[in-house]
């Protein structure tokens, strides 16, 4: 409890849960947002600001800054980066810049500052679609998009140095991580604001992929467990729920919470390049569960009621735009 640790990314959506969580559970957090003229701390803008938590504003594309920002950090949650797809398919440098440098810079910070541990943040995307189920951290990893590489290159980065130079890495690898926050280009806060909205028509992409979905503050638990276990160093170490579900399926559920009788209608700017897209992706938790006993505890039907019931407060579904495409 005494010990200091650095959220990077702590402005987005998982990382300001996990900030939260940290700061509850006593740690001394110190948070990274991303550096911009208003002053703006993202998702952590208007807590209430506890003794415990330092927030820093910053990029970890500067080597120096991350040699100043781990000093005196125990642990480092490295969850900064760019997540959003299709916009990989235009600015694919910016992901490479982001992802994989930043990481380099965030590793060879800590070896300097002797940082005891690094949790970096990759993605269930680095598989690709499943040559088998569930998938388990053996799984082949296949870049289908600019972001997968770019990921794939970061987690490399990140175990090179775990290997090269003794840097206590884990590689926490989450599957489709969903619930308050989540910015509107993912799916899921896609469906509920068309639909809170008052939309009659929920525009959309492919409907047939299905895709673990884990609630966030499973995903920051399994965060946790990981950087309290010594046994993960080293390792790569899938978390999800461990269930599939389709987009269609997923649809439907939410129709039904939100009693809406809502079409659903395919606009040909939200599908992916054909070879690009993820056709099916579950988890298997199995190491993670041995590893720590961490495991879900929020199934997806619950999981989507409290992100309704988030999303569809007045004040939060502002904050989103229903009529736009978010690359």
């Amino acid at each position: 409890m005494n010990k200091r640790v650095l959220v990077t990314g702590a402005d987005g959506f998982i990382g300001s849960h996990l900030t939260e969580l940290l700061v509850g559970k006593g740690y001394s957090v110190r948070a990274l947002v991303q550096y911009n003229s208003t002053g703006s701390w993202g998702w952590l803008e208007g807590k209430d600001r506890a003794a415990n938590l330092e927030i820093i504003s910053g990029d970890i594309r500067d080597a120096n800054f991350c040699r100043v920002l781990t000093r005196d950090i125990d642990v480092v949650f490295h969850l900064a980066a760019l997540i959003a797809i299709p916009y990989s398919y235009v600015a694919p440098g910016s992901y490479l810049d982001t992802n994989a440098s930043g990481t380099l810079n965030i590793c060879q910070a800590a070896i300097d500052n002797q940082v005891g541990r690094v949790i970096h943040t990759s993605t269930s995307e680095v598989y690709g679609t499943a040559q088998y189920v569930p998938i388990d951290e053996q799984h082949p990893l296949q870049a289908q998009s600019p972001y997968s590489a770019s990921k794939i290159a970061a987690d490399a980065m990140a175990m090179s140095f775990h290997r090269a130079f003794d840097l206590p890495v884990t590689i926490a690898r989450p599957f489709n991580t969903y619930g308050p926050r989540q910015s509107a280009r993912a799916v899921i806060p896609a469906i509920i604001c068309q639909i809170a909205a008052g939309n009659r028509e929920i525009r959309l992409g492919d409907l047939s992929p299905t895709r673990d979905f884990n609630y966030v503050m499973d995903t920051c638990r399994g965060f946790l467990a990981l950087a309290e276990s010594p046994a993960a160093v080293g390792e790569v170490v899938n978390i999800g729920s461990g269930s599939e579900i389709s987009i269609l399926d997923t649809v439907e559920l939410i129709r039904e919470l939100m009693d809406s009788d809502t079409r659903v209608v395919t606009e040909q700017c939200r599908l992916r390049p054909g070879a690009s897209e993820v056709v099916r992706l579950v988890c298997d938790n199995s190491k993670i569960r041995h590893m720590t006993g961490h495991q879900a505890q929020v199934d997806i039907r619950e999981g989507l009621q409290r992100t309704i019931d988030w999303l569809t407060e007045p004040h939060n579904l502002q904050r989103y735009k229903a009529e736009l495409y978010h690359v």
